[in-house]
């Protein structure tokens, strides 16, 4: 069985999946969590993540992967993970990781925040010597970085991936899951300017599991207009196969930008590429918004009232689950969100209370053409 795990974080983001063979990945991590505040709901990710790695007896993941340099998918990254480049981040009680997966974008830009830049050092100095590193584009100012280096695209290409690809380092017939490359494209990262959430990572994530195949959408916090050249692209390349989901990250803490550049009155309706994308989501399939309690009014900040409007009706198309993780499986005391893969597809593991006591229990919801007996 796969898991993947989402944590109650505020507007922040961290998703962990766990592979039936035991390779693990963690992508963004952000510790927001006030200790001094003692009605801060967010969980403790760090004493978390580690409890749970314990559990499995393990001190080194598989991959690190970072969507893109904002604060809310970074905080704290710098005090949890071992980085080779300099022994300041080096000791006993921080987790390793074999392979770091970040957006070209990551290593180009400047203006970043302390944990950014750690994450920025490392990835370059493991591109810079060669070993441990997935790049997702070559854009110029990777090329010139590079230049500066004394290295080529060509010297490192086995380290940038661009999108259309499947990442290397996972096989389906080995792992079970492959890792497929929607963005970023290099075209959005050119120049001076990066726009960080526009140049994320975005992954379709393919698990088996027997003979079930069920797939999952990763979106970093990006627009509508680039979710929609996704679209356009894969569709070019017929590819739509790898626009297919069963658990959707919904981008930007379920902000209306996901949707579409105009919030709606009650509702965001969505551009057509996107309405389409969201149409493709499998039998039960689970959207998972990584954000606050939503609020009941209009708000500035997200997340938005009016797309989870209609992420809901999504939801229900497909005799689905929309799911915040600051109200699973309650806004007084949310919990991490697991979701189950095996052979009946996804499943969202739902927390119970009988007693004054807590029970997990799977959720049945099986995929279309699965008997319910």
């Amino acid at each position: 069985m796969h898991k993947i795990t989402f944590y109650p974080l505020g507007n922040a983001d961290c998703c962990k999946i766990d592979l039936d063979n035991g390779r693990k990945l963690i992508f963004d991590y952000a510790h927001a969590k006030s200790s001094e505040d003692k009605n801060d709901k967010r969980i403790d990710l760090a004493n978390t993540l580690k409890e749970e790695l314990n559990n499995d007896n393990c001190s080194e993941i598989d991959v690190l992967g970072f969507t893109h340099a904002d604060t809310d998918h970074v905080l704290g990254a710098s005090e949890f993970f071992y980085f080779d480049y300099a022994k300041k981040y080096q000791g006993n009680d921080r987790i390793k990781f074999k392979e770091l997966w970040v957006p070209a974008a990551f290593i180009v830009e400047t203006g970043l925040s302390d944990d950014a830049m750690v994450i920025q050092k490392e990835a370059k100095h493991r591109l810079e010597e060669g070993y441990g590193i997935k790049v997702f584009s070559a854009p110029d100012g990777l090329k010139d970085w590079m230049s500066d280096k004394g290295l080529t695209a060509n010297d490192r290409k086995e380290f940038i991936i661009d999108a259309g690809n499947i990442v290397p380092g996972f096989k389906l017939d080995e792992d079970k899951a492959e890792f497929f490359v929607h963005c970023p494209f290099a075209k959005l990262i050119e120049g001076k300017s990066v726009d960080r959430n526009n140049s994320s990572l975005v992954l379709n994530v393919l698990f088996e599991y027997q003979d079930q195949q069920t797939r999952f959408m990763l979106i970093g916090d990006i627009d509508y207009d680039i979710l929609a050249d996704i679209v356009d692209v894969t569709k070019y390349y017929k590819n739509e196969e790898r626009l297919k989901w069963d658990i959707y990250d919904i981008p930007h803490h379920c902000s209306y930008k996901g949707l579409n550049s105009e919030k709606g009155k009650d509702k965001t309706e969505p551009v057509e590429n996107v309405k389409w994308l969201l149409e493709q989501g499998g039998n039960a399939g689970i959207l998972v918004a990584s954000c606050d309690v939503i609020p009941t009014i209009d708000t500035d900040q997200p997340p938005h009232r009016q797309a989870k409007a209609y992420y809901k009706d999504v939801a229900a198309n497909i005799d689905g689950k929309f799911v915040v993780t600051m109200e699973h499986p309650n806004s007084s005391n949310p919990k991490k969100l697991e979701i189950e893969i095996d052979q009946f597809g996804a499943r969202l593991k739902t927390i119970l209370s009988a007693g004054g006591s807590s029970s997990i229990i799977r959720n049945p919801s099986p995929r279309a053409g699965m008997s319910d007996e």
